[in-house]
Order: structure tokens, then C-alpha cells, then sequence
């Protein structure tokens, strides 16, 4: 009889661009308390990554302070969310950039020295690539990477869209269409990591602070507890050792499974790049939402 080698998995979660924009049917504090509210159903301790401009204000300052109470680690995401592989993003505009960042969660008790690329892009040229590790390891941080990546950021976006033409719209096949697609991503970079290292990883995944997340974290929270994940706070996570892994790839950026699978020639070519793009959801989301709609009015 086979032995199975691996154990069970384990995920914590991370949430990005935390933020104090109003949306349909929630303003940002209903939508940050939902949030929250879901995290403490579930007793997790997360990772926020901070990106500087969205929270550079009063409300700001109270959304952050509610967060750090509850003891969730306060990480650095950068000030303007620049695009780093950009042509006009040169290590020298990005790393300022980076600093100013820092200056905005420096002075909450839980900060914790994590940076997060915004779009998961780490430089497209060897100089900007290796700039921005040295600027960090002078600093002090750690690369705050993401094992399992998604478009959750998408299916918000289609959200929004649905409610703007109806605000009675129903939300069914987005949230579990959301379910589907976090499950199904989990699953790849699991597998992924499992030929990769040969052994279980710790993993995190990429989530963002709206109106999605605000409606359905609780129901993804069940559903990945359903199907066999163990839920982990994000300080125990970030303790695995494929969380120090720098990759030699240019461009660089995506999952730190993806990066570390693109150094193997053999898993290389079945690699898409980017990784996760919202272009891989609109047909598969669109075709979902129109056969829930036609099983809804046959009934």
C-alpha cells in the first residue's frame, strides 16, 4: 500500500490595499467590520499589506488602528502601487517609494517588516530586480510573498459592474463562482509546490480589502475548511523556509511557487504568464453567471 507523504494543508490569509472608498451597498466601515468580523468567526490572524496612498488620511488612521488592535500584522504594500516593471520605474523612484510606505505603518504596535510588490511584479531587468533586495535586506524585511495567487480583484470588479446596473442584483453566481476559482487556484500552486519541493509548504494567499471579501470571506473561510485546509495565522506561515527563496528569474514577481517552478526547465514551459490575470476569468465568469441566470428563470 502507498503511503501518502504529504500531510495536511495549511493556508493563511493575506489581505491587500486596505482602504476607505464607499462602494454599492456597503460603505468602507460596514465593509472593513465585515471583514474583520469574518477573521475573528474564524479565530485567524492575518497579514495586511498597506499600500500608503489608500489609507494617508483620518479614516485611514482609524481602519489601520482597528486592525493593529485586533493584533493582525500591519505590512508594507509601497505608497503609490507603482507598476515596478514599467520602463518608467526605475529602482530609484521604486525604493522611495518603498520607504514612503514604510513611514505610514512604522508606528503601529503589530508592523512587521514585510513588503509586498503591488501586482506581484519584482523587476523586469537583473538591476531593478536586485536593487530592491538589497534596499530590503538593508532595511530589515522580508519579501511578503504570496504562494497562492487569484483574481479575486476581478470578480470585485464584475461585482461592482452587476450592482451599478442593478442594485437588487442577485450575487449568487459571483460568490460561487469566487469559491470555485479560490479553491481551484489553491489546488494548482498546492500541487505546484508538492513537485517543487518535494514537501508540504506553509501557504499564503492573496486576497483584497472590498466589497467582495466584505459579502463572502466568511463562505470561502467554510469552504476551504471543507476541502481539507487547515487555516493558519500569517506570522506561523511566513515562518516556512520557501519564504526566503530569491529566484533568479527575470521578470520577476508572481507566486514564489510560480517563480521557483520557472527556475525548472521541465515545469518552465507550462507556465502562463502573468500567472493570474483578470483575462483568464471574464469568459469563464461571464459563461457562469448567464447559465445561473437561465436555471433561475427556468424555475
Amino acid at each position: 500500500m502507498q503511503i501518502n507523504a504529504f500531510g495536511q494543508k495549511e493556508l493563511a490569509i493575506t489581505i491587500d490595499d486596505p482602504n476607505t472608498v464607499d462602494t454599492p451597498m456597503l460603505g468602507w466601515k460596514e465593509r472593513d467590520d465585515a471583514i474583520l468580523k469574518a477573521l475573528d468567526k474564524h479565530k485567524l490572524k492575518v497579514a495586511l499589506f498597506v499600500c500608503g496612498m489608500r489609507v494617508d488620511n483620518a479614516n485611514g488612521k482609524t481602519l489601520l488602528q482597528k486592525w493593529d488592535g485586533k493584533n493582525h500584522l500591519i505590512c508594507n504594500h509601497s505608497y503609490s502601487h507603482f507598476y515596478y516593471n514599467s520602463k518608467s520605474k526605475t529602482g530609484n523612484i521604486f525604493i522611495a517609494d518603498f520607504y514612503k510606505g514604510d513611514s505610514i505603518i512604522k508606528n503601529f504596535k503589530n508592523y512587521t517588516k514585510l513588503f509586498r510588490f503591488p501586482y506581484l511584479k519584482e523587476g523586469n531587468t537583473e538591476p531593478k530586480r536586485d536593487s530592491m533586495r538589497t534596499a530590503m535586506s538593508k532595511s530589515g524585511y522580508k519579501n511578503g510573498q504570496v504562494t497562492i495567487d487569484a483574481s479575486d480583484w476581478y470578480i470585485d470588479e464584475q461585482i461592482t459592474v452587476a450592482l451599478n446596473k442593478d442594485s437588487n442584483a442577485d450575487l449568487t453566481p459571483y460568490k460561487e463562482y469566487y469559491i470555485k476559482h479560490i479553491l481551484g487556484r489553491a489546488t494548482y500552486y498546492d500541487s505546484l509546490a508538492k513537485l517543487v519541493f518535494k514537501k508540504d509548504i506553509k501557504h499564503t494567499l492573496l486576497i483584497h480589502h472590498s466589497l467582495l471579501n466584505a459579502l463572502f470571506l466568511d463562505d470561502l473561510l467554510n469552504a476551504l475548511t471543507a476541502n481539507g485546509w487547515k487555516l493558519t495565522d500569517a506570522k506561523k506561515a511566513y515562518k516556512d523556509s520557501v519564504f526566503s527563496k530569491t529566484p533568479l528569474i527575470i521578470p520577476c514577481g508572481e507566486s514564489i511557487v510560480w517563480q521557483c517552478a520557472k527556475e525548472i526547465e521541465k515545469f518552465a514551459a507550462n507556465l502562463r504568464y502573468p500567472a493570474e490575470d483578470g483575462e483568464y476569468e471574464k469568459e469563464l465568469l461571464e459563461h457562469y453567471v448567464q447559465e445561473y441566470e437561465l436555471k433561475t428563470q427556468k424555475k
